[in-house]
């Protein structure tokens, strides 16, 4: 799908948010660009009373499944995978190639090949997510600078944590964790796995997350499936 018409399908989406931040800028007039990474954002250039960019957004599709996260004064990455997605290699063996070492050891921890093999989709998902709401992409941000941890006490709750080295080694080390992201797995449809990174906002006290799922065919059909919030 193209970026063009997966934007038209998802701009109604926008205008609810865009009035809430009281810019004086219609929905209607929205301009979009890419930056230097390949990642589409609004191109705010010719709005001047918009310094601070008010609407942040990224989009995902996988299958038959899209996704668009879309928030308020702090960036967003979303990322969905089919949870059925085949590794062609070993698991452990693609890990160490691109995850951090904390993550290639707790993997290494799954004595059953399939709850590893989702586990490895689960993390990939999330990293997905973080690079994307830095606005970059994977050869600028390489998954194995980072670590994503499970947050304890909490159900689909999770951790950034920086790492010291640009490779996985036994000299590595994992840094403190960093609560300035948010993170949040769902699962939808019982076939595909959704990450939501949002940088932590400040402002909003924490406020939740809202998940809206739809099941959309343009000019056709429209139906709600679900919504709901995460904290």
């Amino acid at each position: 799908m193209s970026l063009r018409r997966m934007l038209c399908l998802l701009a109604p989406w926008f205008g609810p948010l865009l009035l809430d931040t009281n810019n004086g800028v219609d929905p209607r007039s929205l301009m979009f660009k890419k930056n230097i990474y390949g990642k589409p954002e609004v191109d705010w250039k010719n709005y001047t009373n918009c310094n601070n960019p008010p609407l942040h957004f990224n989009i995902s599709h996988t299958d038959s499944l899209n996704a668009c996260g879309v928030t308020v004064h702090v960036r967003v990455g979303i990322d969905v995978e089919n949870k059925e997605r085949k590794i062609k290699h070993d698991v452990l063996a693609f890990a160490e190639r691109f995850y951090s070492a904390d993550e290639v050891k707790f993997l290494s921890t799954i004595p059953d090949p399939e709850v590893q093999r989702k586990e490895f989709i689960k993390l990939w998902t999330l990293k997905e997510a973080y690079v994307k709401a830095l606005g970059k992409g994977f050869s600028a941000a390489p998954f194995n600078t980072f670590t994503i941890q499970s947050k304890a006490g909490t159900e689909g709750g999770y951790n950034l944590c920086k790492t010291s080295k640009m490779t996985v080694s036994s000299l590595e080390k994992t840094e403190k964790c960093y609560g300035e992201w948010r993170f949040a797995l769902l699962e939808l449809a019982d076939s595909h796995y959704a990450a939501i990174c949002t940088e932590d906002d400040q402002a909003s006290g924490g406020a939740p997350m809202r998940v809206i799922v739809r099941k959309t065919i343009p000019f056709v059909e429209d139906e709600l499936i679900s919504k709901s919030k995460l904290l």
